[in-house]
């Protein structure tokens, strides 16, 4: 389990030593933003507009703060103790926006879900050979009711199959519980997924971004509207920057697969073979009422939720 503890250590660290948001100008006069973020392919375009010099472009000095959960990145976010979320779980930021725990924005978007993104993983000897095993299982996701249950319950219910039982277990010891058997499956998200595969011998039982999942917006560049209002200049640089990587990721996989070993743990080799989502240019309102109304239909919010006043212009 060495490349899980890897994985593990690049996830475990929290957020300490964070200023408070729209903090003041560096030594070479860019204003500094600090950004959580998860390990995950979700997050490559952070890191491909850092190391590419593109937040540079805009006057930024973006740090990076990773994280294991984005939601524990929230009281931060709400203290102003970090400015931006990436890869930000839609799912647990609309519930909280239709609480009024956060006053919402979306500055880009993150990724959208494509083939093999995120599987469901057995073990090699399981005796679950489709997904119609899967009812009344235990399968792992890194948070209940979010964007893994959701899409799951979506696919499963298309194909007229039962649903499973769900415990929360991290990424980083996904693999871990199903060598011990402590669940029946994992829904893992790349890099994870590739990790979890090479190390326990896990097969694929069902592609977790495929028939109703495959094109919802999975994640994004979560703000809030005071950082947006205090820092328009700031927020406005950060969306064309994260949005000109994203191009890159979407036109340049390779790039991708050249920036994961760089904050994923993941080796070059294992890079080369793991599944990418999609990376779209901009944030679609069409996109993500799609995944409202699947929240809506599957009672993960209450009322309909209009997301184009949140996108940040």
């Amino acid at each position: 389990m060495k490349r899980l503890a890897a994985l593990a250590a690049a996830a475990a660290l929290v957020l300490v030593g964070c200023d408070g948001g729209g903090k003041p100008p560096s030594g070479d006069g860019r204003q500094q933003l600090t950004v959580a973020a998860l390990p995950l392919t979700d997050s490559a375009a952070l890191y491909l507009a850092r190391d590419r010099g593109l937040f540079a472009k805009e006057g930024l000095d973006v740090r990076v703060q990773p994280v294991q959960q984005s939601i524990q990145a929230l009281p931060a976010l709400l203290k102003g103790q970090v400015d931006v979320i990436a890869s930000a779980n839609y799912v647990t930021y609309f519930q909280a926006y239709e609480k009024g725990t956060l006053d919402l924005r979306i500055l880009a978007e993150g990724v959208r879900i494509a083939p093999h993104m995120m599987d469901v993983l057995v073990p090699g000897d399981s005796p679950l050979k489709s997904p119609a095993d899967l009812a009344g299982k235990k399968v792992a996701v890194a948070v209940l009711n979010n964007i893994q249950s959701l899409t799951l319950n979506a696919i499963l219910d298309a194909r007229g199959a039962g649903r499973p039982v769900y415990r929360q277990i991290l990424f980083p010891q996904m693999g871990p519980a199903l060598d011990r058997g402590q669940v029946d499956a994992v829904h893992a998200v790349e890099p994870f997924e590739t990790a979890i595969q090479g190390e326990s011998g896990a097969r694929v039982l069902l592609d977790a971004g495929s028939g109703p999942a495959r094109g919802l917006p999975a994640s994004g560049y979560i703000t809030t509207r005071d950082f947006v209002d205090k820092h328009p200049k700031a927020a406005a640089g950060f969306r064309r920057a994260v949005e000109a990587a994203s191009r890159l990721a979407a036109g340049d996989p390779g790039a991708v697969r050249t920036e994961l070993p760089k904050y994923a743990k993941v080796s070059a080799a294992q890079a080369e073979s793991i599944h990418l989502p999609a990376y779209p240019a901009t944030a679609d309102p069409a996109a993500l009422r799609r995944l409202i109304r699947l929240m809506r239909a599957q009672g993960l919010l209450e009322k309909d939720v209009d997301p184009a006043p949140l996108l940040a212009k």
